[in-house]
């Protein structure tokens, strides 16, 4: 380990503590005694400041690299924001490439026959974690989704969606159950989540409910 740059500035204070010679007089000794005790005072604070605080070390040991994950998704701007409102689709990109964006149409008749549209998802759909190790959801996407723990893997709040899965229970309420709201990520925001115990969790969009995410938590 490296010396550390102020021990010199500390070698020279201590310096001071150094009994004096046997020969100084009682004058010369009074005012070494009086630099002595004036050293320590300067000392102890300087010591003590040096000293890593238990509860920082513990920090530090504790602090993961947050894994991410992205919601994707191609809606075309000019269906969905004809059907719900202006500025709700915001994949620009996409729209200039039209075989590129599933229109509002297209996407509830591809859910309707069991094959959901693929473009609608979470990368990755598994990761494995370290207990203490946040996660951050991004939505790289053009529309709002949900990143909802769930006990098992169903149908969101949207029924015509589901393609024929029941709506699971923690997606039931929809944006009017706090619990829902809370996991919604907007356009170009992020959600994190913290603290998940040892074991598998499950995820899902309670919105797209074919977007799912296992996350295991070793």
């Amino acid at each position: 380990m490296n010396a550390s740059p102020k021990k010199p500035f500390l070698s020279s204070l201590r310096a001071l503590l150094d009994p004096p010679p046997c020969f100084l007089g009682r004058t010369a000794t009074m005012g070494f005694l009086t630099i002595r005790f004036l050293a320590t005072l300067l000392i102890a604070p300087l010591t003590l400041w040096f000293v890593p605080a238990p509860a920082a070390l513990a920090q530090a040991e504790d602090t993961r690299t947050p894994v991410q994950i992205v919601a994707l998704d191609e809606c075309d701007p000019t269906t969905f924001n004809a059907v719900l409102g202006p500025d709700f689709c915001k994949n620009v990109a996409l729209a200039l490439v039209l075989p590129f964006a599933t229109t509002f149409t297209d996407l509830f008749a591809e859910a309707a026959r069991g094959t959901p549209d693929p473009g609608w998802d979470f990368e990755p759909d598994r990761v494995t974690i370290k207990k203490g190790t946040p996660l951050i959801v991004v939505d790289q996407g053009g529309e709002p989704h949900t990143f909802t723990e769930v006990a098992k893997f169903g149908g969101g709040f949207i029924p015509p969606l589901n393609g024929g899965e029941a709506t699971v229970r923690e997606c039931a309420g929809g944006f009017k159950d706090v619990a829902v709201a809370r996991t919604r990520i907007l356009q170009g925001s992020q959600l994190q989540v913290t603290d998940l115990s040892k074991g598998e969790h499950l995820f899902q969009c309670c919105i797209h409910p074919w977007m799912r995410v296992t996350v295991d938590v070793k």
